[in-house]
Parts: C-alpha cells; structure tokens; sequence
C-alpha cells in the first residue's frame, strides 16, 4: 500500500540574497543574539562588532527585531539543509530514519547548540505570541513537527499524530536538557525512548 505524504502545512521561509555588508551585519547579530539574548544586544553593539554604523544596520534590515528574525532564519535554514543531508543517508521509510533525528540533533547540539535551542530561546523573551520573532520561532517548531509526521507515515507508523506530537515532545525535551545541562546526552535519552514507542506502533 502506497503511504501519502502528508502536506506540509509550515514550510520553511526562503531566505533573500544578502549584500556583503548584510551578511557582514548578520553574521555579527547572530553570534551576538545566540551568546547573549536578543533583548541583551542593542543595535549599537551589534553595528561595533560588525565595524559598520547604525545607519547601514537600518538601511540593510530595517530594524533590529527585522535582523533578529533574520538571524533565527538562518540558522533554521542551516539546520534543515544539515538534517535533510542526514536522514537521505537513511533507508527510505524505515523506523531508522526517524531515529536519526535524535543523533543528528545530538551531534548538532555539541557542534552549534551549547547553550540550546535559538527558537526556544528567542520565544522564551518575547511575552508577546504574535511578535514577529515569536511567531518565526513557532513556525520552526511547527515545520520540525510536521518532519515528524511525514518520517512516521513514510514508515507506516500507526496513528501517527499522536505518535509525532509524542516523538516532538522527546525532541524538544532533549533541546531544553541541551541548554539547561541538566544530565549528559539527552538525546541519547531520548531516542530510546523513542524507539520504544516506535517498536509498538509499527
């Protein structure tokens, strides 16, 4: 039986072509925002690093909440070109694709997520859920949850909402773990307790 695949309701933004002195600007924001928080970072600050002035922060983004955005963009992109390389290493439609997830964002986290997930920390700052820069970390989760879905019903898991909403809880945990350091390898952790749950579900 033929497996649909079910749409993707959140696809990820396309990011624009930025001039040199943008990406120069971007690329100071991001390791600022990520190190240090985007409400601790003043525009100032991030014209310094950058050796540029305030006015070609302006000029090229328009705002810093518009860089901020920008930032999180980019390093979801980053990340979703990462995972895509590393699950077509997997067999299609296999429970081990699912797993994959969990190593892949486990070797992530070591790499480029000390202190945890940007998304989760930039919605953490924001009170407001219809912010631009809230509403772009909530459209990543929901992009990553629907990831989730489509691996389950490539591989013909049963009830797989359920089955992905539990699969996305495990992952955002080990994220949260991640950056909180609260006990070694949580996605180690977590994909055990995945697969346990994918053994009975397939």
């Amino acid at each position: 039986m033929t497996v649909a695949t079910p749409p993707v309701t959140t696809p990820p933004e396309v990011n624009p072509h930025y001039t040199p002195g943008a990406e120069k600007l971007l690329a100071a924001a991001s390791e600022l925002f990520y190190r240090e928080g985007i409400h601790a970072v003043g525009v100032d600050a991030i014209a310094a690093a950058a050796g540029v002035t305030k006015k070609t922060l302006y000029d090229r983004f328009g705002s810093k909440e518009a860089l901020a955005v920008a930032y999180l963009r980019g390093r979801d992109a980053r990340w979703r070109e990462h995972l895509e390389r590393e699950l077509a290493l997997q067999p299609p439609g296999s429970v081990e694709r699912i797993l994959a997830v969990f190593d892949v964002s486990g070797r992530w986290a070591i790499s480029d997520s000390s202190k945890g997930c940007s998304a989760i920390n930039a919605r953490a700052e924001m009170d407001d859920s219809a912010h631009p820069i809230a509403l772009e970390a909530i459209r990543q989760k929901k992009w990553m949850r629907e990831v989730f879905a489509r691996l389950c019903q490539e591989a013909a898991v049963r009830d797989t909402d359920r089955v992905a909403n539990t699969l996305m809880l495990l992952y955002e945990g080990a994220l949260v773990t991640v950056g909180m350091e609260t006990f070694a390898d949580p996605f180690a952790a977590g994909r055990a307790a995945a697969a346990a749950i994918l053994a009975a579900a397939v």
